[in-house]
């Protein structure tokens, strides 16, 4: 091995060294205390902190980031799926890890798409998805007690959330217009199960609910609605319907509610404009805002997953603002804003090796459209360029630590983002840009970063590389196939390149909506096996043996028609479902990629590589 490589080898290691904060999940209850969840060698695991005091040792068991706390902060909800195939069943564990109770036994394994527990702690409200649809399901938690259906549908629901004295439950449902992700907000009578009101913009928008208030007798429930193409909040209570819209014709781009801290009548939300973000608050019955805090992140937000947000600044019980903080170049970390608006540290970076800042451009696509390119540039030349895709469709990259690329920024390369079109904070027109168009606007995207990005001498076709996972990960390998002139690789993790085969497989949650978005008729143009005549640049597949999301159906003819066809094509599989976790898992990961990339910059084929034993 080169000394040159062997330094490269010892920064992967320092990358992934340091255990950092993944997410902050606060409790919902009347005195402040927050799970935070870390990313360690052996996976997440997770602490609590209260004010005034120090943050306890790990607690003994592992935990995932979907997990919350119980408004008394005794236990830990998290969903039991055996390893991470996202199948399994709620478990409370009690914070010291003696006690596990099943939350719903007897009740066949699901899919987990909402979690939230009530202000006063008798409740527990948990979405889940099976083969039958999904349901919501209200636990009562003090004692825990048999958990009881409140809404049911075999149309896409997700995200039911519960009102303070667990007396009223929301829901994000598609049920109006079946198949299209424009949802309304549903409200259920919790004793009675009757519907007490449903809320719907269409045809002007979706409507989704954020959160209940959390003020006892408050029915009232702070929304995310889109009137005018853009994220704005509003305030309704499904019994009169009265409604407040906190319009802000003034600020361009989105302003994405995050909280509500109904007793003092403000509103924290997340403005986001050309992919940067502003923290402000807002106060009901006023056309005025604060910024609180800018140059950073301040908020991660996601669309049917577990939790509306990866992460997010929130409001403390009494009031007080808790800014959740990340940058490429700073861990997440957490700010307390006194009385007087000074900054605390509450919660402190991880004490990471010196990261590299990174900078934001918007770019012109093939139809006029802007898109947002994330650039880190190494120190001297660059070797080669790596150019991210983000999974989801529907997630976003924003300015956010990730050791992922601050290692290729180590090992030499320049490392690009793209929030293609599918990528929310944009707009909804951008979100559902991807509509319809067989994959035709994402490679339109992905072909505007890679001009824009040849104008800086940083996308030549012979150094460059695409990686992504998930839906990132079918846009790598359809990038490679229908730009085959522009990259020497493709870095796919739990990918698809045969959308008929994965939809077959996946689990209930997401075989509908995909079902929608890539219809038998389109199955063909978006799948990356259609372009194997085309293809001439290297590919890796990383791929969970337990992945229900995108299972290894999805890949494993593409695999086999590459090398029938003599491609240099190379399949890992690790044990595991659709996320790996771990640094130790990450590091491996990084090391193999890196290691990949070089291979080709020395004329090394990677199907010459032994398929990785270490993961399996």
């Amino acid at each position: 091995m080169s000394t040159e490589f062997a330094s490269v080898e010892d920064r992967i290691g320092q990358r992934f060294s340091m255990p950092y904060l993944l997410t902050v999940r606060p409790a919902t209850s009347r005195d402040e205390v927050l799970l935070l969840v870390e990313d360690h060698p052996d996976g997440s695991r997770g602490r609590l902190w209260r004010p005034g005091q120090p943050e306890s040792p790990l607690l003994p068991f592992p935990i995932s980031v979907g997990a919350i706390l119980t408004a008394d902060g005794r236990w830990v909800i998290d969903l039991d799926d055996g390893g991470g195939s996202e199948v399994g069943s709620l478990v409370a564990i009690s914070v010291d890890g003696t006690t596990a109770v099943p939350l719903t036994p007897g009740r066949a394994p699901y899919v987990l798409r909402g979690l939230e527990a009530s202000v006063d702690g008798s409740a527990v409200v948990a979405t889940v998805v099976d083969d039958e649809g999904f349901h919501v399901l209200l636990i009562p938690a003090q004692p825990w007690g048999e958990p009881r259906v409140v809404y049911s549908n075999p149309v896409e629901a997700w995200y039911g959330q519960v009102s303070a004295d667990g007396r009223l439950v929301c829901v994000d449902t598609t049920d109006h217009n079946p198949g299209v992700r424009r949802p309304a907000l549903t409200v259920i009578d919790a004793d009675t199960d009757e519907t007490v009101g449903v809320l719907n913009d269409l045809p002007a928008g979706p409507v989704r609910g954020v959160r209940f208030s959390a003020a006892a007798g408050d029915e009232r429930i702070l929304l995310s609605t889109e009137r005018s193409g853009f994220a704005r909040p509003a305030i309704w209570n499904p019994r009169t319907n009265a409604r407040e819209d906190f319009a802000f014709p003034e600020l361009a781009g989105e302003l994405v509610p995050l909280d509500w801290h109904a007793p003092s009548r403000r509103v924290l939300a997340l403005h986001v404009e050309d992919g940067l973000h502003r923290l402000l608050e807002l106060t009901e019955g006023s056309a005025e805002y604060s910024i609180v805090m800018e140059g950073a992140s301040f908020a991660n937000p996601d669309v049917a997953d577990l939790h509306p947000f990866q992460w997010s600044s929130y409001y403390a019980p009494d009031g007080h603002v808790r800014v959740v903080r990340s940058r490429w170049d700073e861990p997440l970390h957490v700010i307390g804003l006194d009385s007087n608006d000074a900054p605390v540290t509450l919660v402190a970076p991880a004490a990471v090796a010196r990261a590299t800042p990174f900078g934001s451009a918007m770019v012109g696509s093939a139809d006029g459209t802007k898109v947002q390119v994330w650039l880190g540039i190494p120190d001297g030349e660059p070797l080669g360029t790596i150019l991210a895709v983000h999974g989801g469709p529907n997630l976003v990259t924003v300015d956010a630590y990730d050791p992922s690329a601050q290692a290729w920024l180590d090992a030499g390369f320049a490392y690009a983002a793209l929030n293609y079109r599918g990528s929310v904070t944009f707009g909804q027109r951008f979100r559902e840009g991807f509509w319809g168009s067989g994959g035709d606007r994402e490679i339109e995207d992905v072909a505007a970063a890679l001009d824009w990005l040849a104008k800086r001498g940083l996308a030549d076709p012979d150094t460059t590389f695409i990686t992504g996972a998930s839906f990132g990960g079918h846009l790598t390998l359809l990038s490679v196939g229908r730009l085959p002139d522009r990259f020497a690789g493709g870095l796919a993790q739990v990918a698809v390149a045969d959308w008929s085969a994965a939809i077959a497989e996946m689990n209930p949650a997401v075989r509908s909506v995909w079902t929608t978005w890539v219809p038998p008729e389109m199955v063909e143009r978006y799948s990356a096996i259609s372009y194997i005549d085309h293809l001439t640049a290297s590919v890796w597949i990383n791929q969970g043996a337990i992945d229900t999301r995108t299972p290894i159906v999805g890949v494993q003819s593409f695999v086999d028609e590459v090398r029938q066809r003599g491609g240099d094509i190379l399949l890992d599989v690790f044990e595991g479902g659709h996320e790996p976790t771990g640094l130790a898992m990450l590091e491996h990961t990084q090391r193999r990629m890196t290691d990949l990339a070089l291979r080709t910059l020395s004329g090394v084929a990677w199907s010459d590589v032994e398929p990785d034993a270490a993961q399996r």
